[in-house]
Parts: structure tokens; sequence; C-alpha cells
């Protein structure tokens, strides 16, 4: 079962099979671009769950931002203006993608 969902990261895109040692021969997967991006959305994911599931202990894993040290939960913000941009703060619109 394992071997069919790794193949299927690989086959998605999600991971890459890297050799670090030739002698004997040997690789790690790691995260392509698109799967970086898809950390992304869990840690969103995961917000929620420390809000709503936590308990009184508190969350069991933190983030620690690089640049500042500190620790930070995930919020999204507005790539333009920089506003955190919650379910009231957007409208849904068609995109170029959607059915005419």
């Amino acid at each position: 079962m394992l071997a069919e969902r790794l193949r299927w990261l690989l086959e998605q895109g999600v991971l890459e099979r890297r050799e670090y040692s030739a002698k004997p021969p040997r690789h790690e997967y790691a995260l392509t671009p698109k799967g970086l991006e898809q950390v992304e959305l869990l840690m969103v994911m995961v917000r929620w769950g420390d809000r709503w599931t936590a308990g009184e202990a508190g969350p069991p894993v933190l983030y620690r931002h690089h640049a500042c040290g500190r620790t930070a939960h995930v919020e999204p913000h507005c790539p333009e203006c920089g506003e955190p941009m919650g379910p009231a703060d957007i409208d849904v619109l068609p995109g170029p993608g959607a059915a005419a």
C-alpha cells in the first residue's frame, strides 16, 4: 500500500526521487515545488484543527518563522495590499477557466 502511494505521489509530481549515494545506490524522496505548495494548504488546515480540536493543552505543533524567529500561525493575506483574507473579505468570481 505504501509503495503504491509513493508511486502515485511521484507520478503526480508532488515528490521527486533523488540519489544521494552511488555506492551503494541510495535514494531519498523530496518535495517538488508542487509538493511544497501543498504544505501551505496543510498548514492552513492545521490552524483550523488547532483552533477547534487542540483542547486545553494547546496545539501539538508550532511553526517558527525563519526570518524573525517567532512562532506564528498561517493566515491568508492579499498579495496586493497585505490585508488578511477571510471568508467575509472576498468575493468568489468566475475565472478564465470557468465554462462559458
